[in-house]
């Protein structure tokens, strides 16, 4: 998943940029352009805001963030076009395999900060 960001907002457009650092890249290479104004006629378009029409409501939390982009990536994205009718089990698996591997993620992140926090400790 690649994804650009262009907000108004400056303190938004850092936030996103630090949040999705591994994931940045230029408007025209990316699949999903985030944005905090609303977007119109443009599908890769992920809009963020205190409206209810958003993606993705504000305040948001880092994972709120990662999950939303994860949704909105696998709609424009289906890894089956095969299939027309999806049955909610296979959702909800699909959900839960996000969440999962988002908590995996978020979990090695939190062990490589305390490890490079204790060596900090130990050098000086």
């Amino acid at each position: 998943m690649r994804v650009a960001v262009e907000c108004q907002s400056p303190l938004l457009q850092k936030s996103l940029e630090l949040f999705l650092s591994k994931y940045l890249s230029s408007s025209k290479r990316s699949n999903i352009i985030i944005r905090d104004e609303e977007c119109l006629n443009e599908n890769r378009c992920f809009y963020i805001s205190n409206k209810k029409e958003a993606d993705l409501l504000k305040p948001f939390s880092k994972s709120q963030l990662i999950l939303a982009l994860e949704k909105k990536y696998n709609e424009l994205y289906p890894k089956s076009t095969n299939s027309v009718i999806e049955d909610e089990n296979s959702l909800e698996t699909m959900d839960f395999e996000i969440l999962q591997k988002r908590i995996e993620s978020l979990t090695q992140e939190y062990q490589e900060n305390i490890l490079r926090a204790v060596k900090t400790f130990y050098e000086k």
